[in-house]
C-alpha cells in the first residue's frame, strides 16, 4: 500500500484512477517536467507580486488574500478532480505564487536577505533529499511512512490548535517567538517537511510504475509543489527567528 502524509498524495489518491487502453501513461520524466513548469509559474507569479508590493505596499493584503483563498480552492478542486489537474495545478501554482510573493516581501523588508536564504535552503533540501532517495540512502519503508505521517499530522493539529486559540486571544508564543524552544521546534518541523519530500518521490515513482493516466503527472507535480511551498515557509519562519535574536 502506498501511503503519504502529503494530503494531496495520500494512500487513497490512486484509488479509482485507471488508464484506458491506448491512453498515454504517467512517467517519472513527465512528472519532473510538470514540476518544473509549476515551479516556474509560481516563481513568475511571486515575482510579479513582489514588484507590485514594493511599488504599492497597500497591495500586500489583497494579493495575500487572493492567493491564499484562490490557491486553497484550486488545491481542493485538484484533489477531488484529479483529471482536471492539467488546468487546476497550474492555477494553484499561479495563485499560490501571489501569496508567496506578498509573504516574501513582508519578510524581506524586515529581514533583508532572508528570501534568498530561504530559497537556497528549500532548493538545497530538495536536491539533497532527491539524491539521497535515488541513491537508496533513504528508503520510504512502511515504518518510515507511518512515522512521517504521524509527525506531519501532529504539526497540522498544533498549528490548527494555535489558530483556534488565537481567535480567543490566547497566543501560543512558543510557536512564534525567538526562544530556543521555538527555534528548536522550527528545526523539527523543517526536518518533517523535508522527509515529506521523500514520501512524495516514492509516491510518484510508484504511480509511474503502475502506469497511471498521463494527467497524473500534473497531479504528482502538484503534490510535490505543495510540500515545497510548506518547506519554504518554514525556512522563512526559522530564519526570521534566528535573525531576530541578533
Amino acid at each position: 500500500m502506498i501511503r503519504s502524509s502529503n494530503p494531496a498524495l495520500s494512500d487513497k489518491t490512486f484509488q479509482g484512477v485507471n488508464r484506458y487502453v491506448g491512453q498515454a501513461a504517467m512517467t517519472l520524466s513527465g512528472t519532473v517536467n510538470k514540476t518544473m513548469i509549476l515551479t516556474a509559474l509560481l516563481i513568475f507569479s511571486a515575482a510579479f507580486t513582489w514588484h507590485k508590493c514594493l511599488e504599492n505596499p497597500a497591495a500586500y493584503g489583497g494579493f495575500m488574500m487572493l492567493g491564499l483563498i484562490g490557491g486553497l480552492i484550486a488545491a481542493l478542486v485538484t484533489v477531488f478532480k484529479k483529471e482536471w489537474a492539467g488546468v487546476t495545478a497550474p492555477a494553484y501554482a499561479v495563485l499560490e505564487g501571489l501569496a508567496m510573493g506578498a509573504l516574501s516581501v513582508m519578510f524581506e523588508q524586515r529581514y533583508p536577505g532572508i528570501v534568498f536564504q530561504a530559497l537556497v535552503g528549500t532548493m538545497g533540501t530538495l536536491f539533497a533529499l532527491l539524491m539521497a532517495y535515488r541513491s537508496g540512502l533513504i528508503k520510504a519503508t512502511e515504518n518510515f511512512k507511518l512515522g512521517v505521517a504521524a509527525a506531519t499530522g501532529g504539526i497540522f493539529f498544533l498549528y490548527l490548535f494555535s489558530m483556534i486559540l488565537g481567535f480567543f486571544g490566547v497566543p501560543m508564543n512558543f510557536l512564534h517567538d525567538s526562544s530556543p524552544l521555538s527555534i528548536g521546534l522550527s528545526v523539527v518541523i523543517i526536518i518533517v517537511a523535508a522527509l515529506n519530500l521523500v514520501m512524495d518521490f516514492d509516491f510518484i515513482e510508484h504511480g509511474a510504475e503502475r502506469g497511471l493516466p498521463k494527467y497524473m503527472e500534473w497531479y504528482g507535480a502538484f503534490g510535490l509543489l505543495v510540500t515545497l511551498v510548506w518547506l519554504y515557509i518554514e525556512f522563512l519562519r526559522l530564519l526570521a527567528k534566528l535573525q531576530s535574536r541578533r
